[in-house]
């Protein structure tokens, strides 16, 4: 067969032509100029992203007769011989199935022997990784201090499988994934190159699928031109393998932000009659609101570095992330992530699916939210100032409650003298005298409640807040505990905490009676654990 796949056909050929690795060409082409090449180099990095291509280009780059500033001429047969990786004096070796110890004695046999042709013998030692241990013990000391007209370029995608007495002896270039704008303008050129009509949007998406290897992706192309057989079009990629369609998922996002029910319905329709699988679908949505939140939280200088898609779809994300806040799209991306947890275990993934998406549709704006919060919360609690009537007026029979709202003005005036009176209860109410009681557990008060200097300060403000002629006194209760227990329950402190809890009770049913409320507890399957007062 004379066809050449695309991945062949298109392989780099100079250091200018790698694509993505800038630090690497720029270091290499350094080091040759300068001639401060290493003995020995370790490429390391994911698959696809021009290891062995590199190390065929610095070979031809130190081999080539016709080389100008280390720029190979491509035409020459050593050029030729080691683009086609059958040059006798530059070696590659497959280190998955040459992983003996035998292998690399023989290697270390022929390092000593001179190059047929030129100044350099280069081996190129690929997945070095799946050597064994007794062969990269066997490897330590040429490699240490192998002859002068010997380079070794070992490349592997699993570089901690290597000992680091191996990697202490390279000198270690680590490959990137290249960005999919990158690969999308590569296989647009490929494209232009070779005389195919092919949209931007397709060419996009499949660079995304290649997950930053370039050889993966001009695979994909490869694949998707036999199919198409003419123009590559989106719904052809689509189709040829077999991922979601891209249209689907913005519409599945739009339907979201605008809460409409009725068309995310639809949008599960369209999803399983084309038989997209569940998995992949929201999986991509995920994906599809990380860019949502990127491109709204993002400065316009560092987008491009973070989010892989085009233009158009930037702007159309931009638009729709208009109308959301930073809380709305992490709402979203979380019941999203638990739906990619849950629908694996259904046995149903389309109805698990339908749920989470209405789910998200009906989900309540952060904003709306907060609002009601805001509006339902009450005020800070604070001590009221003490307000002197000029005609003050005691309650006509005293009781337990008046008690209580009288100690809460006289800690208005006097905190001292109140967190003193909020351990005693009124027990009765002789004409104007009242009758307070102590506890046993709080007896200790007594003194300081009899005594003349306390009293006076007391009767004080008996004659502010309730008028002239009264005075009390003070006397223990038994140490009976339940008498000490009923009237504990009557102190100012007890009442005021009876009171507050009340409230809070108040409150628990009616937060957990709103709509609202309801509606995110059924989202979430959660329940309410506390009520946090706002400080507006």
């Amino acid at each position: 067969m004379s066809y050449q796949v695309i991945a062949r056909k298109w392989r780099p050929q100079t250091f200018a032509d790698l694509v993505g690795q800038p630090h690497i060409s720029q270091t290499l082409l350094n080091a040759l100029q300068f001639d401060r090449l290493p003995h020995a180099l370790l490429f390391t990095g994911p698959r696809g992203t021009g290891k062995t291509s590199t190390a065929r280009i610095l070979a031809k780059a130190l081999r080539c007769p016709h080389a100008v500033n280390f720029i190979p001429c491509h035409e020459c047969g050593e050029c030729k011989d080691i683009a086609a990786g059958s040059s006798l004096s530059v070696i590659e070796i497959d280190g998955a199935s040459n992983n003996g110890v035998e292998d690399v004695r023989e290697l270390r046999n022929s390092v000593n022997l001179m190059p047929s042709s030129g100044k350099y013998k280069i081996y190129i030692i690929d997945e070095v990784h799946m050597l064994s241990s007794s062969a990269f013990n066997a490897l330590l000391k040429t490699l240490e201090e192998p002859p002068p007209h010997v380079l070794f370029i070992m490349a592997t995608t699993e570089v901690q499988k290597i000992p680091n007495t191996i990697l202490s002896r390279c000198q270690r270039f680590d490959f990137r994934r290249i960005p999919v704008r990158m690969v999308a303008e590569s296989l647009m050129a490929i494209c232009q190159a070779e005389g195919i009509e092919a949209e931007k949007e397709a060419l996009w998406v499949v660079a995304r699928q290649g997950e930053g290897s370039m050889r993966d992706s001009q695979s994909l192309l490869d694949q998707v031109i036999t199919y198409c057989q003419g123009p590559v079009t989106l719904a052809g990629v689509t189709e040829a393998l077999g991922l979601t369609d891209r249209q689907m998922l913005l519409d599945t996002l739009k339907a979201l932000v605008e809460r409409d029910q009725a068309k995310t319905i639809d949008i599960v329709e369209r999803l399983f009659f084309s038989g997209y699988d569940s998995r992949i679908y929201v999986q991509d949505l995920l994906e599809e609101l990380r860019h949502l939140l990127l491109v709204k939280i993002t400065p316009a200088e560092r987008l491009l570095q973070l989010v892989d898609l085009p233009d158009s779809e930037i702007e159309y994300l931009k638009e729709m992330s208009a109308t959301l806040s930073e809380e709305d799209i992490h709402l979203l991306f979380d019941m999203a992530l638990k739906g990619a947890n849950d629908i694996p275990r259904s046995q149903d993934p389309k109805i698990m699916l339908e749920m989470l998406l209405l789910r998200m549709a009906s989900a309540p704006r952060m904003e709306a939210l907060q609002s009601w919060v805001q509006q339902g919360a009450q005020p800070p609690s604070s001590k009221p100032l003490p307000v002197v009537s000029t005609s003050p007026q005691a309650p006509p029979n005293p009781g337990p409650n008046d008690w209580r709202d009288l100690v809460q003005q006289i800690q208005g005036v006097n905190s001292i003298v109140g967190a003193s009176l909020e351990h005693t209860c009124l027990l009765k109410t002789e004409g104007q005298v009242l009758h307070l009681g102590v506890t046993d557990k709080k007896k200790f008060l007594i003194d300081q409640l009899s005594s003349s200097d306390f009293q006076k300060k007391v009767n004080t403000y008996l004659k502010t807040f309730w008028g002239p002629g009264f005075s009390f006194v003070v006397e223990a209760l038994g140490p009976c505990a339940q008498t000490a227990a009923q009237h504990s329950s009557l102190t100012p402190r007890a009442l005021e905490e009876k009171i507050k809890e009340e409230k809070k009770q108040e409150l628990l049913r009616q937060v957990q009676e709103h709509p609202l409320i309801k509606t995110t507890q059924s989202l979430f399957k959660t329940e309410i654990r506390a009520i946090k007062e706002i400080k507006l």
